[in-house]
């Protein structure tokens, strides 16, 4: 059985050794074009679109809202952003977000994905903010008026900075003040917004901000970032907890959902693995999919992976009770954004340079294809594989992929005579994911939709515009003016008819 590319093992070396995404991925060969049409997504399955507030509001400083770490960062290292552009940029979206709804239901979409930005809903004493709240008011009147149903994320990344001055994510303290945050939500918006999230891929925060230094402040604590997933998973609980109090009390749409939406990455291994190698797919496939799976389906954390991680020196901030609190963190439905898989072999080192666990070395499979841009590869069998892996391990839990995308630097370059980027590579991209989630929908998983992330070129972290992301090209030259890409029109047809061609 192959294992570079397509294969971890079968469903039944899955259960013995715990690997993850242990599931046959599709033939390939022959013309993929012409496989594609053979497929048609069902009637009642949406296409949407993906951001998030502090990548497209802009008006950083307007309006109340207190700063979050990526104005900090920005006021304090602007050189450390991609041609010097800072969070203040976003794309315009406070002043053109009945421009970008119209776009979207003109591209033949349903739904959409925002998030609230504690930093802008809330004050320093964790009350309401007047303005803060008056513009997501207006955000939603303005999407339900446009025919789109909005998705509403609580946290994408944005601590406010004084809560990050008080501990972050290491400080129970502040997941008490999430908790509060996403209650004062529920509460002001719970007649408006049919669909919540409580987190956008809660496995990165740890990773960039408190594992690999990434991210302000460039932590580099392996053990930290732990305590930090850990204490993410008690707000995110926390919050499900108070969704559904408030849902019994009236105080939310009685029709409403709340999910989570995490970064998984299928994690696979080398031919012919090691035991060692299998152990490495085991916590880092444990750590960033199993932990998150466990949590919103049962109400608990993967027992073996804790183990594994006190075993070697890595021990939780675990409190009495928290198991309780833990168990109310079952969600009714998951958002999976997907890019790459993640391949691993067993660590040349128990530890890295700095003396902290290390759980594996990088594999790097001979077969991959690399957006050279991004420096990811590209492999949409990937999320075929999900998909079998969820309808396998996890029945009964809903999905969508809530993000997939393709970031690509210098478009401007591949403009047409008339001026228009032509960019079938990213048709070819979002055709070929759309296909093998075709695939295993046809196969029994319960996919519901598709959100393309971003619809139109964002803000992107330090990287900033580096990497464009949109079926719509945001001119930076000309005040934010929003034009269409060629894969646009492509993406409408797909939308409105449900082919994928």
């Amino acid at each position: 059985m192959r294992r570079g590319g397509d294969l971890l093992g079968d469903a039944q070396e899955a259960d013995l050794r715990g690997t993850e995404e242990d599931t046959q991925a599709p033939k390939q060969g022959g013309d993929p074009e012409a496989a594609a049409h053979r497929y048609v997504l069902p009637e009642d399955f949406f296409f949407g679109a993906a951001m998030s507030g502090p990548q497209t509001e802009g008006a950083w400083c307007v309006g109340g809202k207190l700063e979050n770490l990526w104005d900090t960062w920005s006021n304090e290292d602007l050189g450390a952003f991609y041609n010097r552009v800072g969070s203040y940029a976003g794309n315009d979206f406070m002043a053109r977000y009945r421009e970008d709804l119209a776009l979207m239901a003109s591209l033949g979409l349903t739904t959409w994905r925002t998030s609230i930005q504690w930093s802008r809903l809330l004050t320093l004493d964790g009350s309401i903010n007047p303005e803060g709240a008056a513009w997501y008011h207006e955000l939603f009147r303005a999407s339900h008026e446009a025919g789109l149903e909005c998705f509403v994320n609580l946290y994408h990344f944005d601590m406010p900075t004084y809560l990050f001055r008080r501990g972050g994510w290491e400080s129970r303290e502040v997941v008490e003040a999430y908790a509060h945050y996403a209650e004062l939500a529920f509460r002001e918006f719970g007649d408006e917004v049919l669909h919540w999230f409580t987190f956008n891929e809660p496995t990165v925060e740890p990773e960039m901000r408190y594992q690999e230094g990434v991210w302000y402040p460039k932590l580099r604590d392996f053990g930290r970032a732990r305590g930090v997933q850990y204490h993410i998973s008690l707000a995110h609980s926390l919050a499900v907890r108070t969704f559904r109090r408030l849902q019994q009390a009236g105080e939310i749409r009685s029709d409403a959902k709340i999910g989570l939406i995490n970064a998984f990455n299928p994690t696979y291994t080398k031919d012919d693995p090691s035991e060692a190698d299998l152990e490495a797919v085991r916590m880092v496939g444990g750590i960033n999919n199993r932990w998150w799976l466990d949590l919103v389906t049962a109400g608990k954390l993967p027992a073996d992976v804790v183990k594994t991680l006190e075993d070697r020196g890595v021990c939780l901030p675990t409190r009495p009770g928290d198991e309780e609190i833990l168990a109310e963190g079952v969600v009714d439905w998951l958002g999976c954004n997907y890019y790459q898989p993640r391949r691993v072999q067993a660590p040349q080192a128990a530890t890295d340079e700095r003396g902290h666990l290390r759980l594996s070395d990088d594999y790097h499979w001979p077969q991959a294809r690399i957006n050279k841009s991004r420096g990811w590869e590209i492999y949409p069998e990937g999320l075929y594989d999900f998909g079998l892996y969820i309808r396998d391990n996890y029945p009964g839990l809903t999905w969508f992929v809530s993000e997939n995308g393709m970031g690509v630097m210098h478009e401007e370059s591949n403009r047409d005579a008339e001026g228009v980027i032509a960019d079938s590579y990213r048709i070819e991209f979002v055709r070929d994911h759309l296909v093998c989630l075709a695939r295993a929908i046809e196969e029994g998983s319960p996919c519901l939709g598709y959100h393309y992330w971003g619809l139109i070129d964002n803000w992107s972290w330090a990287n900033a515009y580096k990497n464009r992301y949109g079926f719509v090209e945001v001119d930076l030259g000309a005040s934010y003016e929003r034009r269409p890409k060629r894969s646009a029109a492509w993406l409408a047809e797909v939308a409105q008819t449900h082919r994928i061609v």
